[in-house]
């Protein structure tokens, strides 16, 4: 039998690795169970509002934020049946429509108060109905 680790890209080893660890981090330290649904979304984006409220410095949450922002990945690929992609230390979702999400650098935004996982979800899963996507998701952008 043939698990879904097993068929998945490699690129995506990483990225499901680091959500693991924030699902687990989550349960064990908040209390909180996140289950891999959009809806989820909603208290990892209160999450990091709550640690930038605290104004812990960034270098303190980095790994947090990467975490978070992988979680976010792998919702989006498992609602869409996208995938991870990977170039050195980047990675991003590629949908089935072909769009590229960047949702580690979104949870970085949602620290900055310029983003929102829920939403990058939303704009995600809303499939190739000519929608474009939310701004500054292109791999590409600096």
């Amino acid at each position: 039998m043939t698990t879904q680790q097993e068929t998945r890209p490699s690129a995506a080893t990483k990225p499901v690795r680091w959500a693991a660890d924030a699902v687990a981090a989550m349960r064990e330290g908040a209390r909180l169970r996140l289950d891999y649904s959009a809806r989820s979304l909603w208290s990892v984006d209160r999450v990091i509002e709550d640690i930038r409220r605290e104004s812990a410095p960034y270098a303190a949450v980095e790994l947090v934020l990467r975490g978070f922002g992988a979680y976010a990945g792998e919702v989006i690929a498992r609602q869409t049946g996208g995938e991870w992609w990977s170039s050195g230390s980047d990675h991003w979702v590629r949908t089935p429509d072909g769009r590229l999400w960047d949702p580690i650098e979104e949870a970085r935004r949602c620290y900055t108060q310029d983003g929102s996982l829920r939403l990058l979800c939303r704009d995600a899963t809303a499939g190739a109905d000519g929608a474009e996507p939310r701004a500054g998701l292109s791999p590409g952008r600096d």
